[in-house]
């Protein structure tokens, strides 16, 4: 079946907000959303309930469609409770700041302890670093180049995620989405 959106919407501009079925977001870390795509098919595999809708529409020759703006799964996903390691996740947990000297713009991350010298990729020997200060402590260890982390690494829980995810939120929110997110709308120092 060929589905058409209307000349005046733009489709990548119509993304659906994922609810678990306990209509929590399943994820805020991305933030859960599906293309406008993605959306319609869960609506016919049936997989999904419309909790909103945006005010547009797609229609192809057999059928015409507001599209959603929020859904609900209709089956139960448990969510983690362990973070994975990521390096988007090293960076929420450290606010998107490098440790060594609060700046917030080319971010890398560095390992506390240099590989060269036993450090391991873990939560507890990695940091949000820019990039003039990695490229400054190089591979020694922080006392040798003195540039001691602000914040000692930790192996963060989804609620420190969580917590530090609400000051960044994301760059597109609907307003059919606020009853479901709860975003701080400043940034903490």
């Amino acid at each position: 079946m060929s589905v058409h959106v209307q000349p005046t919407v733009r489709p990548d501009a119509c993304p659906a907000l994922v609810l678990n079925a306990d209509y929590r977001p399943l994820s805020y870390y991305p933030l859960s959303v599906w293309c406008w795509q993605d959306t319609i098919k869960a609506v016919f595999l049936d997989r999904v309930n419309i909790v909103s809708h945006y005010d547009k529409t797609v229609r192809s020759p057999t059928f015409e469609m507001r599209l959603p703006s929020v859904v609900s799964l209709k089956t139960y996903v448990k969510p983690t409770r362990i973070p994975a390691f990521t390096r988007f996740n090293v960076f929420l947990r450290d606010r998107f700041t490098c440790q060594y000297c609060g700046a917030r713009e080319d971010l890398t991350f560095d390992h506390v302890i240099p590989r060269s010298k036993g450090g391991q990729t873990t939560w507890e020997n990695v940091v949000a670093a820019c990039s003039p200060c990695n490229l400054r402590k190089s591979d020694r260890l922080p006392r040798e180049a003195d540039m001691i982390p602000r914040q000692e690494p930790y192996a963060p829980s989804l609620s420190d995620l969580h917590q530090n995810g609400r000051h960044f939120p994301p760059n597109y929110l609907h307003q059919s989405w606020m009853d479901y997110l709860y975003w701080d709308t400043e940034l903490e120092p």
